[in-house]
């Protein structure tokens, strides 16, 4: 089975995004469908209005930060109690404590300092992904289960209508 993932890439430079879409192609993780945001504002409707599976997020940006983004997502996730999307921080940012801060803080499954190689990339990001990839087949396995079931029950419906009918 091969899965498309709908990827998010959130960054106010469009450079920028179209560069972390052509990076994530040449990684082969996945076949990727993307979706982009100029800023977390944009990304958090952009997150209700599309199936969202993984966002790779920049740190610095207008009207809302990508770890502000990240909080609130996972807010977001929390309250409603779902599965919460992978996130990856795409950022020039490179101290320790901001590194702790995305990971530890609020909740990034992962961080890639730009620039950045496709195998560099791929080394950093895949555990993300499978993560993404994981969430999303069981998702679908629980959906599959569900229409089994709701079948079973209309054949059933039918066999004891046309017995007791």
């Amino acid at each position: 089975m091969n899965l498309k993932l709908n990827a998010l890439v959130v960054d106010d430079s469009r450079v920028m995004r179209g560069m972390v879409m052509e990076t994530l192609r040449k990684t082969g993780l996945a076949d990727f469908h993307f979706v982009e945001a100029e800023d977390g504002h944009d990304a958090l409707n952009k997150m209700t209005a599309n199936s969202i599976h993984i966002a790779f997020v920049d740190w610095n940006m207008p009207n809302m930060t990508g770890i502000d983004f990240i909080r609130a997502s996972r807010a977001h996730a929390m309250r409603n109690d779902e599965d919460p999307v992978p996130m990856v921080m795409v950022t020039s940012e490179k101290t320790m404590g901001k590194i702790q801060e995305a990971l530890d803080d609020a909740g990034a499954e992962g961080f890639i300092s730009k620039p950045f190689t496709a195998d560099e990339m791929k080394r950093k990001v895949a555990k993300a992904v499978e993560k993404a990839l994981a969430v999303q087949l069981r998702k679908l396995r629980l959906r599959r289960d569900a229409q089994i079931a709701e079948a079973e029950t209309e054949s059933k419906s039918k066999l004891f209508g046309r017995l007791f009918g």
